[in-house]
């Protein structure tokens, strides 16, 4: 079995790939920075597994269709892809640059939709394979101050489950994995290490949430939701008037001293 995970170099891809290899799975492992991955590579070779790295970013239109390319030109078959990758950035939409806007699209929807078009396929034709396409607690809900990373997640989030009912009795699963607040290096990335939902309402270990995700992907479940809080959340906005959903959402983000 071999898996492909992007965005593996840290936080919940890290700790996704270390269940993998425990697993005995063969992993290939993408990101941007080769020296990280070489890292990883290094630690998880201890559990007698193949490790393959690919140093790209996925941000780059050309990129999913290049990594597909060289896998097969290397007689690669994925038979589980995890879409982790992706990135958010804080502030108001106006004034956001807009290489922040597009490059979210970019990599949180056009790469993980086009990976998992490129890869399912060869799925469906072998009738096995797993899809985890990691979306986020944020897809319920719009997110003023992260407008575009909120709406890029709930497009992951509603593409995992149209899909996951199209695969019904073809022994390929799809699951959508939402974290929560996850201690990794997105926040600071972000831009949101300073916001309320870090500094007051609190983040969960990214292995904790790793474990979650990988029970979760094995048992085949179409949407996962890491942590009851979270789950709790989640079902809640289905029944409060959407302002103030918007709202609290709002409040949250909001950074605090």
């Amino acid at each position: 079995m071999t898996t492909l995970i992007t965005g593996a170099s840290g936080g919940i891809g890290y700790e996704l790939a270390k269940l993998f290899a425990r697993d005995h799975h063969n992993v290939v492992l993408v990101a941007r920075n080769a020296d990280k991955l070489t890292q990883v590579a290094t630690e998880l070779q201890a559990h007698g597994v193949t490790v393959k790295t690919i140093a790209l970013d996925l941000a780059t239109p050309l990129a999913p269709k290049f990594l597909f390319d060289r896998l097969q030109s290397e007689a690669t078959p994925i038979d589980v892809l995890v879409n982790n990758a992706g990135f958010g950035a804080y502030g108001e939409f106006a004034t956001m640059p807009e290489e922040e806007i597009l490059g979210q699209i970019q990599l949180n929807i056009t790469a993980l939709t086009e990976l998992t078009r490129l890869f399912l396929p060869a799925m469906l034709q072998r009738r096995s394979g797993r899809i985890m396409n990691v979306a986020s607690t944020a897809a319920f809900q719009p997110g003023p101050l992260m407008a575009v990373y909120y709406a890029t997640k709930a497009y992951v989030l509603s593409f995992s489950e149209a899909i996951a009912n199209e695969l019904r009795g073809s022994a390929v699963t799809v699951t959508c994995f939402c974290p929560g607040a996850t201690h990794t290096g997105f926040a600071k990335q972000a831009g949101i290490e300073n916001s309320r939902l870090f500094k007051k309402v609190g983040a969960m270990p990214a292995e904790k949430v790793a474990r979650q995700g990988y029970r979760a992907l094995m048992q085949g479940r179409t949407v996962a939701i890491s942590g009851l809080h979270n789950w709790i959340v989640a079902q809640s906005v289905r029944f409060t008037p959407r302002k103030i959903v918007t709202a609290v959402s709002r409040w949250v983000a909001e950074k605090v001293s």
